[in-house]
Formats: structure tokens, sequence, C-alpha cells
């Protein structure tokens, strides 16, 4: 039988969510967990991979076990009062036998959050940036990110992917409460590319790259064209999108 996890956690204490050899990873820390409260060895599916430091307010993952779980409710319990802190379950529910996290997921959603002062409360989840930024040339370059679907240029390099193209359906900056925020919604992401991107409008923002030079390092699929990714602590991973059959 097969189930979803839904679930959120802060990533400063992992090596991302995948399992790594030789570091602590989310999805290590939750198999271990549902392996040992199942008492069947769990290998969780993620929907998406997060890495090294980047956090998840919404992230889904799926596992097969033999028998129905019969309290979802108790498990969840269970799966939280095991896992560290940084961790929390929110719900554990069945699907069809079909059903994958990754390959089903209709959409992703990021945000990348950036302060303009330290703030012991924020600075966990928030890259600080001092110099002045122009939200509105920022924003003109983001709307580029509509038209194109190739994104080699902000990808990491030696991915095992098929292709760098990508949806992107929402991309702007926008304040909310002084945070500021680049909201990014598509159907896939590759490897750093969300970094990748605010690394290279802050280039933008500050006055360093023009818009045209922005679309020009989008047309050039060539990684070393763009920025520095920006760092990993101002990532969050905040919807993940199905179908209405799961």
């Amino acid at each position: 039988m097969r189930y979803f996890i839904e679930f959120s956690y802060k990533g400063k204490n992992y090596s991302g969510w995948q399992r790594q050899n030789n570091a602590i990873s989310v999805q290590q820390l939750l198999d271990e967990a549902l392996t040992l409260i199942l008492r069947e060895t769990i290998e969780t599916v993620g929907s998406s991979r997060t890495d090294t430091g980047v956090h998840a307010e919404q992230q889904y993952a799926h596992f097969d076990i033999s028998n129905e779980i019969k309290d979802s409710d108790l498990l969840r319990y269970r799966l939280n009062s095991r896992l560290p802190f940084d961790i929390a379950v929110h719900r554990v529910f069945h699907v069809e036998d079909s059903a994958h996290s990754r390959f089903d997921a209709t959409h992703r959603r990021y945000e990348y959050r950036i302060i303009k002062r330290k703030n012991p409360f924020l600075s966990d989840g928030s890259h600080i940036f001092h110099k002045p930024l122009d939200i509105e040339k920022m924003n003109k370059a983001a709307a580029l990110l509509l038209v194109y679907k190739n994104f080699e240029s902000f990808s990491k390099i030696h991915t095992q992917v098929n292709n760098f193209l990508c949806d992107i359906t929402v991309a702007e900056w926008f304040e909310k409460d002084g945070v500021l925020i680049f909201n990014i919604k598509a159907n896939r992401f590759l490897r750093g590319m969300v970094r990748g991107l605010v690394g290279t409008l802050l280039e933008v923002g500050v006055g360093k790259r023009s818009i045209e030079d922005f679309e020009k390092i989008i047309l050039a699929q060539d990684r070393n064209k763009a920025g520095a990714q920006a760092p990993a602590q101002g990532l969050f991973l905040v919807e993940v999108g199905y179908p209405a059959r799961i």
C-alpha cells in the first residue's frame, strides 16, 4: 500500500533532503523514524530535492508498506515525538498505488527571503543584503523568466537531467513585513536554479547588470555567464501541487 506524507523542516542542520553517505539528511531521519515505528523497512521518495541548508515549509514524500495504517493521526504523533524539533510531520494519507510524489507533482513554488540588516529572529531563514536594490528593475528582469523555457544558465553543472526546460508561471519580487521576497512557481526546477536566479537578479538590482544583460544570460545557456548562487539559508520550498485525485 502507498502513503503520502506531508512535512516541513528547517534545513540549517542537514545536508539537504536526499540521503547522503557521509552527512545527515532529512530523508535519512524520516526513513529511520518510519522504519522504527512501522517495524518494516521504509524508503521514502521525495517530491523535491532541496540542497544543504535549504528549508521546506511544505514537502511531500511517498512510501510503500505491506499493511494498512490503521491510525494515521497516531502515526503522525509518534513520528513528531521521534523526529528532531526542526522536522515536523503534518499529514499521512493513503493514495492509489500508482501515485508518485515527484512525478505527479504539477508545480513547485519557492520563496527566497532577504533582510536588509541583522535580525536574530530572521537570520537563520534569510539572506542579509545591505546594498540598495532597484526592485522595479528586478521585477522587469524577472518577468523575462515567463517568456523563456531553457534555464541551463542557472543550473548547477554536471547534473544528470535530460533537459533544462522549465515552465515558469510566476516570478516576482515583493516586500512583506520588512522582508524582501522572491516568489517563483514552475512545473519543475533545476538543481541550484532558484539560488542562481536570485544571485543574478541581485546583480541587476544593484546596477551591475542591465535587464538586457539578464536576457542575454538566459539565451546563452551557459552557467558561467550568470551570477553566483545566493546563500542557501534564504531559500524555502513553500508549496508542492498535485492533481485532485491525489
